[in-house]
């Protein structure tokens, strides 16, 4: 079993920059693939980004290529989400992840967070 704690978000103003946090509990972190997604009101829940637990691979959604970068920090248990030029749309809670498979779909991920407040101002 595996206990994520998203932290790191917050207002900020349309362009500007945020980075959130995801700490993992357990001995198994690495052998997880970690990802992201966020989910507004009245949609589903939507791929941000993943990274593989090993070999660095990632992956991530058209809407936030070129502006956001997944990272992990296995020794320290911890994955990244640095988020850059952001905008009004990328308003959601964020939700870290931890599966088994490559995916974008977020019925196939194992473990999640509670999720974190990003609202981008314009």
């Amino acid at each position: 079993q595996v206990q994520l704690v998203e932290s790191g978000g917050g207002l900020v103003q349309a362009g500007g920059s945020l980075i959130l946090s995801c700490a993992a509990s357990g001995r198994t972190f690495s052998s997880y693939t970690m990802a992201w997604f966020r989910q507004v009101p009245g949609k589903e829940r939507e791929f941000v980004a993943y990274r593989t637990s090993t070999g660095g691979s990632t992956y991530y959604a058209d809407s936030v290529k070129g502006r956001f970068t997944i990272s992990r920090d296995n020794a320290k248990n911890t994955v990244y989400l640095q988020m850059n030029s952001l905008k009004p749309e990328d308003t959601a809670v964020y939700y870290c992840t931890a599966g088994v498979v490559l995916t974008t779909r977020a019925a196939q991920y194992i473990y999640w967070g509670r999720g974190t407040q990003v609202t981008v101002s314009s």
